[in-house]
């Protein structure tokens, strides 16, 4: 069973004499800097001069080039995207990193597949939300939490835990219906891939499968994506099952939909899905596909672009843009 700490067993004045610099101002980085800097912490940004850096002075920083950033820290925030993080590492982190200072990741990737090797003399942890950076944002500004699995790769101080445990109160995850869960690098890593490349990608090819189905059975487009996706009822019982339970929430839907849902659904999941799921976890597992996206960079990503381009030009991303121009949103 994971470990789940409470508000008690963190203490913000660990950070009191440290100042933190967030390297790269994105979603995740401006919500944790803000909500730091909120929280009552000394919190420098840093970035490239770009329109995250232009927003960063909106907010109220005076960003710094990314090295400048690091050289002043005493913990570092690495929360570039994956494939642009180890770059930006060995040219402008790491030379500033030593004995007393701290890395801090928002995702395990790196330090699981070695893209990044920090120096022995650092502490390295894991704060990585559960949550879109909007809600990092908004959900402390509103009086609630959002879920944290932290770890701690290295802890050369000591007081590893301690920090990792600061910096989640401080950007507002031990606030109510938040919480903080012990988790790894490691953990971490295979569950966000995991999603990534099962539900949540099957997801989106089964809806477009769907709306194929649903023209050749006579429906009109604009029906047919309204009912799959377009009507934000998806992101209704997304949220309901978060607040009530994947069960629990078909209570919000009627007994006809009910029994539809669970005469229906398990047909779809049998020996073929479960395979392809325990290929992906090995494929996680043994770095098969780090491997094959680091390549995939290398060569300069024409299989992401060429994948990319079919589906922004298949025939339901196409039915979109009337719908949505007829729904307002573009």
């Amino acid at each position: 069973m994971a470990k789940f700490f409470a508000a008690t067993d963190a203490d913000p004045a660990v950070l009191s004499d440290k100042t933190i610099a967030v390297i790269g101002y994105g979603n995740q980085g401006r919500a944790q800097a803000i909500n730091l800097r909120r929280a009552g912490h000394r919190v420098i940004v840093g970035n490239q001069e770009d329109d995250s850096w232009r927003q960063a002075r909106e907010d109220g920083f005076e960003p710094l080039a990314m090295d400048a950033a690091a050289a002043r820290a005493d913990i570092v925030l690495l929360l570039l995207p994956d494939e642009i993080a180890p770059d930006v590492y060995r040219r402008m982190i790491e030379p500033h990193l030593g004995r007393g200072k701290t890395l801090d990741f928002a995702s395990g990737y790196n330090i699981t597949y070695k893209f990044i090797v920090p120096p022995r003399e650092v502490d390295v942890i894991l704060v990585a939300p559960r949550m879109i950076g909007q809600g990092v944002l908004d959900l402390p500004a509103s009086g609630k939490g959002f879920p944290v699995l932290t770890g701690v790769k290295q802890d050369a101080s000591g007081h590893a835990l301690a920090t990792t445990l600061a910096i989640a109160h401080g950007i507002g995850a031990f606030m109510p219906q938040g919480a903080v869960v012990e988790s790894s690098f490691e953990e971490e890593t295979m569950v966000d891939l995991f999603s990534e490349h099962t539900w949540a990608g099957a997801m989106l090819f089964l809806l477009e499968r769907a709306y194929k189905m649903l023209l050749e059975a006579g429906v009109s487009p604009e029906v047919a994506m309204l009912e799959l996706y377009a009507s934000g009822e998806l992101g209704e019982i997304g949220r309901a099952m978060a607040s009530m339970g994947m069960w629990n929430q078909l209570k919000l839907h009627s007994h006809t939909s009910q029994f539809g849902q669970l005469t229906h659904g398990a047909q779809f999941i049998g020996a073929d899905a479960e395979a392809l799921m325990r290929k992906a976890i090995a494929e996680i597992r043994d770095g098969t596909f780090a491997r094959r996206w680091a390549a995939e960079q290398a060569a300069g990503s024409p299989t992401f672009q060429q994948l990319l381009g079919e589906v922004l030009e298949s025939p339901i991303a196409k039915a979109e843009v009337d719908l949505y121009a007829k729904l307002g949103r573009r």
